[in-house]
């Protein structure tokens, strides 16, 4: 059976408790104005879908003060915060903050387009019929470009590396 949890004023509680007050309290009250909400809806088919665990963990002020901090500097929630960790601790999967996984992608993106003309440009040193000096500087060209892509791809790798030694804990 399924358990239903809500955030009210304490003005609203206590105006329901006592109109529930007559009725059974407020279990029973609840179900019946439930019953009635739900009276024209067809019933589900089949199994309600497995819910994600929820986890609650009571923390002493100062370890929530700093969870709230470390939070905040990575512009998450506290309990995203909590469920990247777990995330990496379980998988090794990064979690990075909004703004830095934009920047990531677009920085994948660049890359893999570099890596695009890299290819054509092979491809073209392999088919062309050129003059020594002409084929050398378009090899030097293919190097500097060859260059660039490495360090895209180290400054990626580094990026990677830093978010998985942040996440990181000592078992």
């Amino acid at each position: 059976m399924a358990n239903l949890s809500l955030r009210v004023s304490d003005d609203l509680l206590a105006r329901f408790d006592a109109a529930a007050g007559g009725q059974g309290g407020r279990a029973p009250t609840l179900r019946r104005l439930m019953d009635q909400a739900a009276a024209g809806s067809p019933a589900p088919g089949g199994r309600l879908p497995a819910r994600p665990l929820k986890l609650t963990v009571r923390l002493s002020a100062d370890d929530g003060e700093g969870l709230a901090h470390e939070a905040a500097s990575m512009a998450l929630t506290p309990n995203g915060w909590v469920a990247a960790l777990i995330r990496h601790r379980l998988h090794g999967r990064p979690t990075f903050r909004p703004g830095d996984a934009i920047a990531l992608l677009a920085i994948q993106g660049e890359v893999r387009r570099i890596g695009v003309n890299v290819n054509q440009i092979a491809r073209a040193l392999n088919t062309a019929v050129m003059e020594g000096k002409v084929l050398d500087l378009e090899v030097a060209y293919l190097d500097a470009l060859r260059t660039e892509l490495r360090a895209h791809m180290f400054t990626l790798r580094e990026a990677f590396e830093g978010n998985l030694a942040y996440w990181a804990v000592e078992p």
